[in-house]
């Protein structure tokens, strides 16, 4: 059999892909990372909403129907300072991680990809390669990171997505798992078969693989077992996202330290929902639950050494549309969240910004991108792992790190 098929195999497990320890830098030691890609472009600029001067007068022409009331009043955004609000869905749950400095926002963040395709810049944002270059679609950033803190000589990491395939971002040469925790049914492959199948590969170079692959989806079906347990007792409501990122909190927190995972239906071109109100308030409120719910899982221990990194594609158009929504934009807001985060970072608004007019609008409809993601991410990479320049190029070959002291 290939090794192909093999994949294919234990998919069914429904694993792809065979979990591995890899080594890790020193100064790796206890950090964990989590990326939470929102696929369908959010709407930023009704995340982080402006509230000051000139810029609130442009945003309340350019959005009619959709704005943010200002804070104070009915739905009324959140002020994070003179100049932004945050969403009103995220009052409860975000909120008082910014008020303990424990999240922060990037507005202006995204990729140079002028595509505004959904796919085409997702799959760019994964694999993190240059854009005038040919793509190699064996090579995610996340797994050319995971191959990085594989050099040292300390530390283990294990590296796992949270989806039912294992995304561009996690796929190249290190190993890597993967596995959808929203529905976690009766497993494809028995126990009875699964032994069957390890011993068809003993004494083969791939029986370290198949026992691994089968060794992680035992692990994360008794730890969702129990966490599903304890929630029965506890009489814990739970829907949608929140129930997955506890049940990924509670596996990063024992076993894993970098993490993905994948949300979509955040494509609003009709209806999305007026002011504070609707299904974009819906879809954040659903977010903030899950983030704070993983950060609750996590404990304050591990949530101190843990950096949660919110991302979408791109951004919509500032302006609504004629079916009070918003289409494909450019720049949009990511967000960092952690119990480390530092005091130049947590609980403020970071990074380079522009002035929020017609005239600071990317092509007279999208904010521009000021904070180029794999810049973004190098130099958060540098201060959590404590990487070299030469081992951030293998990273985001080259990218200049842009340290915004996140951490």
């Amino acid at each position: 059999m290939q090794r192909r098929d093999l994949l294919k195999l234990l998919a069914a497990a429904p694993l792809a892909g065979a979990a591995g320890r890899l080594i890790a830098a020193p100064a790796a030691d206890g950090a964990k990372l989590l990326v939470v890609f929102l696929r369908g472009a959010y709407d930023s600029a009704n995340l982080l909403v402006p509230i000051g001067g000139e810029a609130r007068a442009f945003y309340e022409a350019s959005r009619p129907t959709i704005a943010v009331p200002l804070p104070g009043q009915p739905n009324g955004a959140i002020a994070l300072d003179n100049q932004w609000g945050l969403h009103p869905a995220l009052a409860s749950t975000v909120m008082p991680l910014f008020e303990k400095q424990q999240a922060s926002f990037i507005p202006f963040a995204g990729t140079e990809d002028l595509t505004r395709s959904h796919f085409e810049t997702q799959d760019s944002i994964e694999l993190g390669q240059a854009l005038d270059r040919s793509r190699d679609y064996r090579s995610g950033f996340l797994n050319r990171l995971a191959g990085v803190l594989g050099g040292g000589p300390l530390t283990e990491v294990s590296p796992i997505a949270f989806t039912d395939q294992l995304p561009l971002s996690m796929r190249g040469d290190a190993k890597a798992a993967n596995m959808a925790l929203a529905s976690l049914g009766r497993p494809g492959i028995d126990e009875r078969q699964a032994q069957i199948i390890e011993s068809m590969y003993r004494n083969t170079p791939l029986a370290a693989e198949v026992s691994e692959g089968f060794k992680v989806r035992n692990d994360v079906m008794a730890a969702v077992k129990a966490e599903m347990d304890n929630a029965s007792r506890n009489a814990m409501s739970a829907k949608g996202f929140e129930l997955v990122a506890r049940r990924m909190g509670n596996l990063m927190r024992e076993r894993f330290d970098l993490g993905f995972v994948d949300i979509g239906g955040w494509d609003t071109h009709v209806g999305q929902g007026g002011g504070g109100t609707g299904y974009l308030a819906g879809r954040l409120e659903e977010l903030g639950r899950g983030v704070a719910g993983f950060a609750q899982e996590m404990g304050d221990s591990a949530w101190r050494d843990t950096v949660v990194v919110v991302i979408s594609e791109f951004g919509r158009t500032f302006r609504e549309n004629g079916n009070k929504g918003t289409d494909h934009g450019h720049g949009t807001v990511y967000w960092v969240l952690g119990g480390g985060l530092s005091a130049k970072a947590g609980g403020r608004v970071v990074g380079e910004q522009a002035q929020v007019s017609k005239a600071g609008l990317f092509q007279d409809r999208d904010y521009p991108v000021l904070n180029e993601y794999r810049a973004v991410f190098g130099g958060l990479f540098a201060r959590m792992y404590g990487l070299t320049p030469v081992q951030l190029d293998r990273v985001f070959a080259g990218v200049t790190p842009r340290d915004l002291a996140l951490i």
